[in-house]
């Protein structure tokens, strides 16, 4: 087996985990949104962690696809094609993460004062959550 077989495994392993993200960030962000409503916190709290989670999810999952797209086209054999095709998806992918970001955050992504992750975004929803029920 060559390193280049490896490597489109590793890259189709991301794309698994960046799935798999988005997937669980929206699980989580449905617990959340339904423990809110339970604890009477009301409908608009619920949606706002529901979305701000999901948006969470969704961010961390379009960072390990980017990822794994990277991975896939600097162990591919090059073409202007493939790095066209890349450049496309990474930039589509780019855009949609700092659309979310602002939506999440209310502001543009270089003028916060501190980055936040997308995974950053959803451990803080459910440690919110955690206080809430303490």
């Amino acid at each position: 087996m060559g390193i280049e077989v490896v490597f489109v495994w590793v890259a189709v392993g991301f794309e698994l985990i960046g799935a798999l993200a988005i997937v669980a960030g929206f699980v989580i962000a449905v617990v959340l949104g339904i423990r809110s409503l339970a604890r009477g916190e009301g409908a608009v709290r619920a949606f706002q962690a529901l979305r701000t989670t999901f948006g969470g999810g969704i961010l961390f999952g379009l960072e390990v696809l980017v990822a794994a797209d990277l991975i896939r086209t600097i162990t591919s054999k090059p073409s202007l094609e493939d790095a066209t095709i890349l450049g496309i998806i990474v930039l589509i992918r780019t855009i949609l993460s700092f659309s979310i970001q602002i939506e999440i955050e209310g502001v543009l992504p270089w003028r916060r004062a501190l980055l936040t992750s997308g995974a950053q975004v959803v451990a803080s929803q459910v440690a919110a959550d955690r206080r809430a029920s303490a």
